[in-house]
């Protein structure tokens, strides 16, 4: 384990010299630790490890995978080898080498943070107060990550086991895991810490005090400290920096670089030149196949788009590009419940092309014609047909789609197309939306329901749908917050701890090969050992000390 350490330290020392990958890119030859370009040296190098590559490897793009994967938003259209699939159908592996990706290059990232720290005083100068600042910011986004991925909820346990807790450069300290608890309270103080030290503006793709505020609003959230979360969700949102993208340019979030973005607070940097080689496996290369770039594997989930569709109007809607099948004809579909050979519960898509008769809508099935019949509603038309029983199947009236191994496509396009190339994208760590859904959340945890419906309202405005004057019937506050949550973060990598972090099941109940094997996981409770990461056993064999989660 020395060894590791040593080389971790070795490359944060090198690394801001050797990557470059604009605009995190240092090109120095000499670097020397006690001066200013040490340090931007330094801090540079943290920066690209979290990044990643063009190749879709490194720390953001796996930390990804576990946050998005492990939600009810997307399907996977078949069975890979691709050590992701086990964040996706909660079959945890203990040597999964994505799993250690995350990991090795946090802790890398850490120990380059804990040098800057360590061998650089603050006031100096303002230069050198910033740079120590995004140090101890990076520090806390990565203890952050590494807790959630590998510690269970913070209300389920401050004493759980959290991530080691390594606060210097020395190759001999090997420490063992600290409690969730305790990794908790070193992201505050980093954060605090980060705030305070940080007033030169650099730009939405460097950290700053409002990036620390906004990530310090989620970690309040993750606490259950709710006056915190609107503590900071409040200096964030009156600093005036930041304002929503309008309803119309919404959907072309993705599209814009974070530069241009005024909603982005701070988001992970990825030019079209020197960070995008052919587009195959980036995030948003799994989500959909543009201009003939990409694998277009995973789609929006059954579940997701139920929800997303009770408002055709909802701008956020056309974040799915439908792919139809050619020729274009009109077709009903529904997720059929069912049972395979073995009696196991299956959920699947079924589509039925429609036809015209006597002015309606009829489609075919099993020899017997069924007419397409509608039902209207406040904000939509409902269709639907009776079947066979007598009760109402409800359908959705659009087109054939195409399929992959029965699964339509239904294209994700939020992680690509920056600058109109394919599959670019570069990741948004922090948006101005959150923060006021951080706030809703809190605000309805206190029971406030006029404040809580109101960043709500902020929210489902800028979406272009009807705001609520009341808590929805059947729902409750918290509900409500959530769903709009969900709704509004969607293919962000949040949804999974949204959930558990509430004490909230996951329901999987929809098309997918999530539910292929033995005894799959319809629903995920929130108290189940696989919604963590095993500690990856390539840690363990080297660091005997680590204590493995249990199965």
């Amino acid at each position: 384990m020395k060894k590791i350490f040593i080389s971790l330290v070795t490359l944060t020392v090198l690394v801001g010299c050797n990557i470059d990958r604009a605009p995190y890119n240092s090109k120095e030859s000499d670097v020397v630790l006690g001066d200013a370009t040490g340090l931007r040296s330094i801090t540079l190098g943290n920066y690209a490890l979290l990044k990643g590559d063009a190749s879709g490897g490194g720390f953001f793009n796996n930390l990804y995978r576990v946050g998005e994967y492990g939600g009810d938003n997307i399907d996977i259209s078949g069975t890979t080898t691709d050590q992701f699939f086990y964040y996706y159908n909660y079959r945890s592996i203990k040597n999964n080498g994505r799993s250690n990706i995350i990991w090795n290059n946090g802790y890398k990232a850490i120990v380059g943070a804990n040098r800057a720290i360590i061998k650089f005083a603050e006031g100096k100068d303002a230069e050198t107060d910033q740079l120590l600042g995004e140090n101890y910011f990076l520090r806390a986004y990565v203890y952050f990550s590494l807790v959630n991925v590998f510690g269970k909820p913070y209300n389920q346990g401050a004493s759980n086991l959290g991530v080691p807790l390594k606060l210097s450069d020395d190759v001999n300290d090997l420490p063992a895991r600290a409690t969730v608890g305790a990794i908790y309270d070193q992201v505050v103080k980093d954060l605090q810490k980060a705030e305070q030290l940080m007033t030169v503006d650099k730009g939405n793709v460097y950290a700053s005090k409002e990036a620390a505020q906004a990530l310090l609003s989620r970690v309040y959230l993750y606490m259950e400290n709710n006056d915190k979360t609107i503590e900071y969700a409040d200096k964030v949102i009156n600093s005036g920096k930041y304002s929503l993208l309008s309803t119309t340019e919404l959907p072309l979030y993705s599209t814009k670089t974070p530069e241009n973005n005024q909603e982005t607070i701070f988001a992970f940097k990825y030019n079209k030149d020197g960070d995008y080689t052919d587009g195959w496996y980036t995030i948003g290369s799994m989500y959909a196949n543009i201009q003939n770039v990409g694998w277009g594997e995973m789609y929006a989930s059954a579940s997701y788009l139920d929800l997303i569709n009770q408002n055709p109007k909802d701008a956020r809607l056309k974040f799915i590009s439908p792919k139809y099948a050619d020729p274009k004809t009109q077709a009903v579909y529904w997720v059929q419940k069912g049972n395979n050979a073995s009696g196991a519960v299956t959920y699947n898509y079924k589509f039925q092309k429609t036809f015209q008769k006597n002015g309606s809508t009829y489609f075919t099935m099993d020899g017997v014609d069924y007419q397409v019949q509608t039902e209207v509603t406040p904000n939509k038309t409902n269709y639907y047909f009776v079947n066979s029983g007598g009760s109402k199947t409800y359908v959705t009236l659009d087109y054939d789609m195409d399929k992959r191994n029965g699964y339509p496509k239904f294209y994700i396009l939020k992680c690509s197309l920056q600058e109109g190339v394919p599959q670019l994208w570069s990741p948004v760590v922090v948006r101005l939306a959150e923060v006021y859904l951080n706030r809703a959340e809190a605000y309805a945890k206190k029971g406030n329901i006029g404040f809580a419906l109101a960043d709500v309202n902020v929210i489902r405005t800028r979406a272009g749908i009807p705001v609520y004057t009341s808590v929805p019937a059947g729902m409750t506050l918290l509900d409500t917050v959530l769903q709009e949550r969900r709704l509004e973060l969607a293919f962000e990598a949040q949804r999974k701890y949204d959930v558990f972090r509430n004490k909230l099941n996951m329901n999987r109940e929809y098309p997918g090969t999530h539910l292929n094997g033995d005894n799959p996981f319809y629903t995920v409770p929130y108290t189940n050992n696989r919604i963590i990461e095993y500690i990856p056993e390539q840690q363990i064999q080297i660091q005997p000390n680590l204590i493995q989660n249990p199965d």
